[in-house]
């Protein structure tokens, strides 16, 4: 084409440079489709006084190699050189008359081949003024044959997915070469080919692949093709055959005692159709109350224990055998609907379930404060004070004030329980040696223990007399009740101990 391009600019030049007022008109580009026709102009500007046209030549040009075309002479008439004989003519009838006219001798390029593609020129010769020509560059499109076709009438599904060709998509022997893209649902993958012929054309292949199987079957497949500024689409439907997919129906979970009209049925979906189907009890034999009715049972009478177990049904097509099973389980009593007769939504459900959450929640975390506080209050009451709680007990009057009375040794072997109403008294641990024994010890001031104590507090300033006698003595519930006697001669009252 650059070969072309530059032989036009060298003879529109030499048009220009001859400035004499004659030239020849002409398209610089026309275009036409393969099998169609075309209209390639070519218009003599005389001057005045005009000159005189003595023949007109049209010519091929094709890498550097001019071929003629058609010839116009006034005196011999118009002759088609073949190839083009059946295919070119003169648009003008004047051109083709005794005492032609050649002014306008453009011509009508019909039933165009791809061999057409060449630059065409219009060669004028005069007389006196010489020769005057000029060119146009005609381009021959092929459109292509695009059709789309399934690789196979019948696709089957196996277990192996593998995955396979299932439509092809070809635009051949086009020029410019199409374009091809997918449109569709499946999750495949297209493969592209492209191919130039000798002609000059391109055919371009594209394979869509996927994995056959029971969701492929019925899916559209689309395929687009993109040839210059036009869309072609074409579209199949995939017939995708495999094998059953079973599921066993009518068992709700509330088969009970005496219940009437219950069925299982045996769905399929299955291309072909399941031609087929095969019931059996799993580890034992169908009951005797059930009748097999195609792809179901029809259990007569009212509902037995013999009736739980777990059931299969087989079913069959031509590609292959699939079974389904459901275990069927009877109660004695019916599982009652909430009230109304309508089945709490799972929404409802999982509200509940989350409110039920939030509650307990709250609950444990109130209980552990509960605890919390409860022990920090226990630790709060227990004993804040210290030994200087006590109360000395005193004798009977003939101790001096400021001093102690001398007070018999507390055995060493006595434990005071805890949490028990024991508490109260001393408890003796069996030792050799008990309280008895040390009892004994205090026999030297046996005189003094006989009279009649009482409790001041460290604290009290109050004076005595030298001899004071206010109540019989009586020992138990001062000391028993209340005090608990210390080893330096003390008690201490469990009252301020514990509170």
């Amino acid at each position: 084409m650059t070969m072309l391009a530059s032989v036009w600019i060298v003879l529109l030049a030499v048009n220009i440079q001859a400035g004499d007022g004659q030239s020849v008109q002409m398209d610089s580009i026309k275009s036409g489709f393969v099998g169609s026709q075309v209209e390639l102009r070519c218009i003599f500007v005389n001057s005045n006084p005009p000159v005189k046209i003595s023949q007109v030549t049209w010519q091929k040009f094709l890498n550097g190699t001019k071929q003629n075309v058609a010839i116009a002479n006034p005196s011999l008439g118009v002759s088609v050189l073949p190839p083009f004989k059946e295919r070119v003519t003169f648009k003008q009838a004047a051109v083709r008359h005794r005492t032609p006219s050649l002014e306008d001798t453009t011509i009508m390029f019909s039933n165009l081949r791809l061999s057409d593609e060449a630059a065409y020129i219009c060669e004028y010769t005069t007389f006196p003024a010489g020769n005057r020509e000029n060119m146009v560059n005609l381009t021959v499109f092929a459109r292509p044959l695009t059709r789309m076709t399934l690789t196979t009438p019948t696709i089957v599904a196996r277990p192996q997915k593998r995955k396979m060709t299932v439509a092809t998509c070809l635009s051949a022997n086009g020029k410019p070469q199409s374009v091809i893209k997918w449109d569709t649902r499946l999750k495949g993958e297209a493969t592209f080919q492209e191919t130039q012929n000798s002609n000059g054309t391109v055919t371009v292949r594209s394979n869509y692949v996927v994995v056959p199987s029971r969701e492929t079957h019925k899916q559209k497949l689309t395929c687009i093709v993109t040839y210059r500024n036009e869309r072609i689409t074409d579209s199949v439907v995939l017939n995708v055959q495999y094998e059953p997919e079973v599921k066993i129906e009518g068992f709700d979970g509330n088969w009970y005692l005496n219940r009437q009209d219950v069925s299982l049925t045996c769905n399929t979906d299955a291309n072909p159709p399941v031609t087929v189907y095969q019931w059996k009890l799993l580890n034992g034999s169908l009951p005797s109350t059930v009748e097999i009715r195609n792809n179901s049972l029809i259990f007569k009478g009212a509902v037995t224990y013999e009736l739980a177990g777990t059931y299969v049904c087989d079913a069959t097509n031509g590609i292959g055998t699939r079974t389904g099973l459901v275990e069927v389980n009877v109660t004695e009593f019916p599982n009652n609907p909430p009230p109304g007769g309508r089945e709490i939504p799972q929404e409802q459900h999982n509200a509940g379930a989350v409110i039920g959450c939030a509650v307990g929640g709250v609950v444990l975390l109130a209980a552990a404060a509960t605890l919390l506080f409860v022990f920090l209050r226990r630790r709060q009451r227990t004993f804040k004070g210290d030994y200087s709680t006590k109360k000395q007990v005193f004798g009977n009057g003939y101790s001096k004030a400021g001093g102690l009375p001398a007070h018999p040794p507390i055995p060493n072997n006595l434990q005071y329980p805890d949490d028990s109403d024991d508490e109260k008294k001393p408890a003796q641990i069996a030792v050799t040696g008990g309280f008895e024994a040390s009892e004994r010890d205090f026999d030297g001031d046996a005189e003094d223990l006989k009279r009649p104590y009482f409790t001041v507090d460290e604290g009290e300033s109050q004076d005595y007399d030298e001899r004071t006698l206010a109540f019989q003595y009586n020992p138990g519930p001062e000391i028993a009740d209340d005090m608990v006697s210390q080893t330096d001669g003390s008690v201490i009252s469990k009252k301020e101990w514990y509170v």
